[in-house]
């Protein structure tokens, strides 16, 4: 079933780069509305899309999961050691449990929340929270660790990026255009 080759599947690009853009969006709007200036009133509509586009995160992140352990495998970039292959294995793991955590803890954070606010996914349907129990200790603790999951999930996304990059400018491997699903031209060999 695994896909081999040089360029992975254009779901797994449509995949990779949906659910990078709603992460970094997600981030910001989580800065934006967090703002002890923000007005009440603009706050309680950005938590709600905040936890909408969470929830639309969390749903691609486990297909993305999910195709990544049963499909994707692409063959290992010529001229990569060992170590690097192992090291970019490894942020993969981890970036991808990361998008499946940071919002699972969000919805954990609404669900011991004592205020009991609803969540209007789009403001077409109540999601359901968790059959967990409520308490402010809880959500106290639950947005903490939303909050440094996602700071690690930035950073480690800086990181990524900044790997990207130096396989593209530096090393012209082709390890970037695999994932925009473009081939790598003669000449950059």
């Amino acid at each position: 079933m695994r896909r081999r080759g040089d360029l992975y599947s254009i779901l797994a690009i449509v995949l990779h780069w949906t659910v990078a853009v709603l992460i970094l969006c997600q981030i910001a709007l989580g800065f934006v509305m967090t703002k002890p200036s923000t007005d009440p009133a603009a706050q309680f509509s950005m938590f709600q899309w905040h936890k909408s586009f969470g929830l639309l995160a969390l749903i691609l992140a486990v297909i993305r999961l999910f195709h990544s352990a049963l499909l994707v495998r692409v063959d290992k970039p010529s001229g990569l050691a060992g170590t690097e292959h192992l090291a970019a294995r490894c942020m993969h793991f981890v970036l991808l449990a990361l998008t499946v955590l940071v919002p699972l803890a969000g919805w954990m954070v609404a669900s011991v929340s004592t205020l009991a606010i609803p969540t209007y996914a789009f403001n077409l349907f109540v999601v359901p929270h968790l059959p967990v129990a409520k308490s402010d200790l809880a959500e106290g603790w639950w947005t903490e660790v939303h909050a440094v999951l996602a700071y690690l999930t930035l950073a480690l996304v800086a990181v990524h990026s900044g790997a990207a990059l130096y396989h593209h400018y530096v090393r012209r491997d082709g390890v970037l255009v695999r994932m925009c699903g473009l081939r790598r031209s003669p000449t950059e060999d």
